[in-house]
């Protein structure tokens, strides 16, 4: 029997977490610094353990104003040290609610930015090894980030079900109306495509091939809850393994 993860962002105030953890295999929780504080990290780790979720830790760029969504220039040395306190937090914030950190996943600007800069791919290679080699680190497959952290890291490669692609396989920008996907039933047929023939259907009408490990349905999207319930029971429906 297949199987399907499903991954979501949370941690970040969005109201929909307790919701949404039923239908999660995968869980990454903002660190404080985006979005979030240390009361809603241990109120989030407690609901993934309650829900036998996987808890990962969600770094940002140092930038609540913008939710860690603009790229900064800081130099590699702060951000190395930025996103290692990130992790450590998350990491010690499960540990203690007698939890164990499963993965990395960055968040925004950063995850974009690692995906073609090589100093932002490098540091968050080396906050990870900070903390533990053991932890998966989440990325598309193919991106700059998977070829340098290959060899040294465990690597999970994702795909979004809530975001129209580009031909390249990048995000249609967040600026565009068009970027994010909100009706359950479109969703449903954009990951219905990547599961059932391995590609996806950019913005442009495009069918591009994709490799992945976990789903993404982001926890801050509007319809988050109905898109995660409406993947969960089609996939059931189909046979497939869910969590």
């Amino acid at each position: 029997m297949k199987r399907i993860l499903l991954n979501s962002d949370v941690g970040e105030e969005a109201g929909f977490d307790e919701q949404i953890m039923p239908y999660i295999s995968w869980c990454n929780i903002a660190c404080g610094v985006h979005a979030g504080n240390d009361q809603v990290i241990r109120e989030t780790i407690d609901l993934a353990l309650k829900h036998q979720v996987e808890i990962g830790a969600h770094p940002s760029y140092p930038d609540r104003e913008n939710f860690g969504r603009v790229v900064m220039d800081i130099s590699y040395d702060h951000l190395v040290l930025t996103l290692t306190d990130q992790i450590q937090k998350v990491k010690s914030l499960t540990e203690e609610a007698g939890g164990q950190l499963h993965h990395v996943k960055a968040h925004g600007a950063l995850y974009n930015e690692a995906m073609k800069n090589k100093q932002v791919a490098k540091a968050i290679l080396q906050s990870v090894i900070n903390i533990d080699k053991s932890l998966s680190i989440i990325t598309p497959k193919d991106s700059l980030i998977s070829y340098i952290c290959e060899g040294d890291m465990e690597l999970k490669h994702e795909v979004f079900a809530d975001r129209n692609y580009n031909n390249d396989l990048t995000l249609v920008s967040r600026s565009k109306e068009e970027a994010v996907l909100t009706d359950p039933k479109k969703v449903f047929d954009h990951v219905w495509r990547m599961v059932s023939d391995g590609k996806v259907k950019t913005i442009k009408g495009e069918e591009i091939q994709v490799f992945f490990d976990t789903i993404c349905v982001h926890g801050d999207n509007p319809k988050s809850v109905q898109i995660l319930e409406n993947i969960y029971s089609e996939f059931l429906r189909l046979n497939f393994m869910m969590k």
